[in-house]
C-alpha cells in the first residue's frame, strides 16, 4: 500500500519541503505501534528543524519533520497488548509527524478520547503541554496570580491565556493591534508592543510588577522582561524568537545572559523550559499531564485557537504562514481521510 509524507530535503527555506510517496508500509518493531496519522502541527519549531538551527534534532535530511501527532493505531508490534487496533492515540514525536503513517513506541502513546476533534487534540500535545507544565510544574502559579505573555496571540500564548483563567490569573498579553480583540476576548489584557513599551505599561497596570514572564522571544527582551518582575517573581523563557529569525545572536547567548542577569538579580530568578528535556526527565508528569489536559478538552473547559487546517501536503504553505507571523493559533496539518474533508 502506497502512502505520503513530507520530508525535508535539505536545509533551507518552505520549498525543501517536498511530498514523496512510499510503496510500502512501514512494519512496528517489537514494542511499537503503526500509527495511522489524523492530525499534526506546523508549528514555528518545525521551521527551525527545517533550517537545520534547532539543537535538539540531530538528523541529517531527508527526513520527515512533525513534532506532535494524533492517530489511529493500525498495527500493534510484538509484546503490544496495552493498545488495540482502532484506538486513538497521542505521541511528542519531534520528527515524523509529517507522514500518513508512522511506527512509534507503544509506550509512549497517550489515549486520546473518541469524542473530542482530532485537530484540538494535537493542540495539546506540545501547545498545551508547553503552557500548562509552565504554569504549574515550573512557575507554580498560585490562582490570583499576575502574570505576563509575551507572543499571547500565537499558538502557546492563546494557551496559556485560557489555562490562566481556569486557574484566576490576572493576565496581561503583548500582541499586535490586529490581535488586541482575540487577547481581549481570552480573557487578557491585550498590550500593543509595537505602539507600547511593555515594561512602561506593566509599570502603569502593576507598580510592584507581576509574578510570572513567559518569554519566547528571546535577546533584549528577556533582559526587560526581567524588569516587568516583581520580589519573588520569575521569568520562564522557553524559546528565542529573535535568534531564529537572525535578529539577534544565537540562542544559547541569549540564556546565557538571563541565567546570569538571574543570578544576580537577589530576589528575582529565572527558569529555562525545553519540552523533550522536561519529558525525558519526568516521563510520567508528561503522561499525567496530557491525559489532563484531554480531560479539560473534553469536558469544554478549553478550546484550542486553531487559524487554519490544511493538508499534510500543504505543509510548505503552513511554514511560509508561520514565518510570516500571518496566523494567530496554531496551525494543524490534517492526513489521511480527515485531510478531505476539512
Amino acid at each position: 500500500m502506497n502512502y505520503k509524507k513530507v520530508v525535508i530535503t535539505k536545509y533551507g527555506g518552505p520549498d525543501v519541503l517536498r511530498v514523496v510517496e512510499e510503496n510500502e508500509l512501514p512494519k512496528p518493531q517489537k514494542g511499537e505501534v503503526r500509527i495511522k496519522t489524523l492530525a499534526t502541527s506546523a508549528c514555528f519549531t518545525d521551521t527551525m528543524i527545517r533550517k537545520g538551527i534547532y539543537y535538539g534534532v540531530k538528523q541529517k535530511p531527508p527526513f520527515a519533520p512533525g513534532y506532535d501527532i494524533v492517530g489511529v493505531v493500525d498495527e500493534l508490534g510484538e509484546g503490544v497488548t496495552h493498545l488495540r487496533v482502532g484506538q486513538r492515540v497521542a505521541e511528542l514525536t519531534v520528527t515524523g509527524a509529517y507522514s500518513e503513517y508512522l511506527c512509534i513506541p507503544a509506550a509512549n502513546c497517550v489515549p486520546v478520547p473518541e469524542t473530542v476533534d482530532a485537530s484540538e487534540a494535537v493542540s495539546m500535545v506540545l501547545t498545551y503541554m508547553t503552557a500548562y507544565q509552565m504554569l504549574y510544574r515550573i512557575a507554580k502559579v498560585k490562582r490570583g496570580a499576575r502574570i505576563l505573555v509575551h507572543g499571547a496571540s500565537g499558538a502557546v500564548g492563546t494557551a496559556l491565556i485560557q489555562l490562566g483563567t481556569l486557574h484566576g490569573l490576572e493576565i496581561y498579553g503583548t500582541a499586535s493591534a490586529k490581535s488586541a480583540e482575540l487577547v481581549s476576548s481570552l480573557g487578557a489584557i491585550p498590550i500593543d508592543y509595537q505602539m507600547e513599551d511593555f515594561v512602561h505599561r506593566i509599570e502603569g497596570l502593576d507598580p510592584k510588577g507581576v509574578d510570572v514572564v513567559f518569554d519566547a522571544i528571546g535577546g533584549a527582551n528577556f533582559k526587560r522582561s526581567f524588569q516587568c518582575l516583581r520580589n519573588g517573581g520569575i521569568l520562564v523563557a522557553y524559546g528565542s524568537y529573535n535568534s531564529a529569525i537572525g535578529k539577534e545572536g544565537s540562542a544559547m547567548l541569549s540564556y546565557t545572559t538571563l541565567m546570569i542577569r538571574s543570578s544576580l538579580t537577589p530576589g528575582k530568578s529565572a527558569s529555562i523550559y525545553s519540552i523533550v528535556p522536561f519529558k525525558e526527565k519526568h516521563p510520567d508528569w508528561f503522561a499525567d499531564d496530557l491525559k489532563e489536559l484531554m480531560h479539560l478538552l473534553e469536558q469544554g473547559k478549553i478550546k484550542p485557537v486553531i487559524s487554519k487546517k490544511l493538508s499534510l501536503t500543504d505543509a510548505a504553505k503552513a511554514h511560509q504562514l508561520l514565518e510570516a507571523r500571518g496566523v494567530n493559533g496554531k496551525i494543524v496539518l490534517l492526513a489521511n481521510e480527515l485531510s478531505s474533508i476539512n
